[in-house]
């Protein structure tokens, strides 16, 4: 493999005197350093209760929302909600069709085809809800930006209602309502909520405005805090920022999902996945049910993972769900096909003397190269585009960056720089997707590295792995594994990551492709796992590692799972 520019370890920074009120205020002295690290100023930012949730009244266009839903929902209106076809969109429809059927709202859904329809809410997708006989559509995780489409909703005397929490563009679709915390002028003080907690937010403010019209006086409110499982699973999948407001929605949902009070959908997800709903994390839903209803997106539709949701019928959401395992299976190993193909590429290009990487293989899935070119972006750290056949001579492709690059803000260069270049792009800093015609694709490539080029210092392209330094070798215990496990980890608040050097006694190979350790420090010798590793390690490293709970026999023992290592 060619060189690469060296990866360095480095410790985050912490800000002592919050570490140190926060041990005052009772949190374990590695869990206060941890935390100070990450911008928790005190005990109060810990604090997960419902009631610790931002206002819905502070969100713009939520109260219009509500207002509106009220009205169709006592007029008899038939309401059809639109969905984004990944995780988070399937979640934000199967909440929005719970919460509207509980509220006693005529409700269907529809969910576009990637394939097919494209993203959002185009006039293709207007036509075809339009075959439903809406009189009012309601976009989840989707809309902000689908102007064409909302005027073909109303050219049908279609009533549409947004709501969305992408970056808008320079117009707004003239909707009857709009919901997003990233248009200008709301006050919302969080911007990263995902498109289900944006939902999930409506639906509050709905309740509010039906118990003011005194709907509820004849009949029982719907209890919205049942379907905070959904909110949890969308909210983690989305990889949207982990702010307090977000915290506290994931930790609500987590805690119901332990206690068993969950969507029938979701249970079969875990019966699926083989994980046990009472110790349920933040890895459960982001590596392990996420990228099941993702499957559905990336190879068919995501009307299975909606239907999987939204379904009372346990027998039948676990039917579904064997479907989502079958097709997740599928999805891994047309991305490791993909992947191997990718590597054989690489082995020719100098990667450590360029800024980005650019692939197309004719034979590659457009439903999985978002995950071929994470996965490139990853081992690399480069900002990774691969493509796939579309439509017609074109080719489609999906990137993905590093810290340092605004992935839009890149393509939006080479636009300017050639307009006859890219005929449609969109997306965001971490990532973004675009269409090429298929003779344009070495043009591309060649433009791309330029503005990269133009963009991120050669500082940026070394990887840098942050860790919280080094942990005393008396918390190298069950008991602190335990304590990590239990925190909300996720973007923007990251699983905690310690750096000490270790003398390797032992090693083997364990599955055929991961290495299983047993390493010494200060007198102790610990079991450690280095995953999808063959080379033997030296006998002594310097390992940045993750504490993990270590499941056997139903005995727990602690383990330690080398990140990165290097020679001590």
């Amino acid at each position: 493999m060619p060189a690469m520019k060296a990866s360095r370890i480095v410790d985050r920074p912490v800000p002592l005197p919050v570490q140190d009120r926060l041990v005052r205020e009772g949190v374990h002295p590695v869990l206060a350093r941890i935390l100070a690290a990450r911008g928790v100023a005190g005990r109060t930012d810990l604090d997960d209760a419902l009631v610790g949730l931002l206002p819905p009244d502070s969100m713009l266009g939520a109260g219009r929302a509500a207002a509106l839903l009220a009205d169709a929902i006592a007029a008899g209106r038939r309401l059809v909600i639109v969905a984004d076809y990944d995780c988070d969109g399937a979640t934000a429809c199967a909440l929005g069709v719970r919460a509207l059927r509980a509220f006693g709202a005529d409700c269907a859904w529809l969910v576009p085809n990637r394939f097919k329809t494209g993203y959002g809410l185009t006039p293709e997708v207007v036509a075809q809800a339009a075959k439903l006989a809406p009189q009012v559509i309601i976009t989840v995780d989707n809309g902000i930006a689908s102007t064409d489409g909302v005027e073909a909703a109303l050219a049908l005397g279609i009533e549409v209602i947004v709501t969305d929490h992408h970056l808008p563009g320079a117009t707004l679709p003239r909707a009857a309502a709009i919901v997003d915390p990233n248009q200008s002028g709301c006050g919302f003080a969080s911007k990263n909520l995902a498109g289900v907690g944006v939902m999930f937010y409506v639906m509050l403010m709905l309740r509010a405005e039906m118990r003011r019209r005194g709907v509820f006086t004849s009949r029982e409110e719907p209890n919205l805090g049942a379907l905070l499982d959904l909110v949890a699973l969308g909210t983690v999948a989305d990889v949207v920022p982990l702010d307090h407001n977000n915290r506290i929605l994931v930790a609500q949902g987590l805690k119901r999902i332990r206690a068993g009070r969950m969507q029938p959908g979701m249970r079969a997800l875990f019966a699926v996945a083989g994980r046990e709903p009472a110790r349920a994390g933040s890895f459960d839903l982001g590596f392990m049910l996420g990228p099941r209803l993702n499957a559905a997106g990336r190879l068919e539709d995501m009307s299975l993972g909606i239907e999987c949701l939204v379904t009372d019928d346990y027998a039948r959401a676990l039917t579904i769900a064997r479907s989502l395992d079958d097709l997740n299976r599928e999805r891994r190993s047309i991305e490791t096909q993909m992947q191997a193909q990718a590597e054989s590429v690489l082995e020719s290009l100098a990667v450590g003397d360029t800024g980005s990487i650019s692939l197309f293989d004719p034979g590659w899935h457009q439903g999985v190269i978002g995950i071929l070119a994470g996965r490139l972006k990853d081992r690399y750290h480069r900002p990774v585009f691969a493509f796939a056949p579309g439509d017609a001579g074109e080719i489609k492709g999906s990137g993905r960056s590093i810290r340092g690059l605004h992935l839009r803000d890149a393509l939006d260069r080479v636009a300017k720089r050639e307009p006859d270049l890219i005929l449609r792009f969109g997306g965001h800093a971490a990532a973004a997707g675009l269409t090429l015609r298929g003779e344009h694709f070495e043009r591309f490539s060649a433009a791309f590295e330029r503005a990269v080029r133009e963009l991120v210092t050669p500082e940026a392209l070394a990887r840098v792995i942050e860790t919280d330094g080094s942990l005393e070798t008396a918390y190298l215990n069950l008991d602190l594994a335990r304590l990590l496990e239990a925190q909300i980890w996720g973007q923007g608040f990251p699983q905690p990551l310690f750096r000490d050097d270790f003398e390797v006694v032992n090693q083997r190979i364990v599955g055929e492709r991961h290495l299983k350790l047993k390493l010494a420090r200060g007198g102790r010798t610990i079991e450690a796992m280095l995953f999808n590793a063959l080379e033997p390690l030296p006998g002594g490293v310097q390992a940045a590692y993750r504490l993990a709970v270590n499941e056997y026999n139903g005995a727990q023992s602690l383990q330690l799972v080398i990140e990165h290592w290097e020679n001590a």
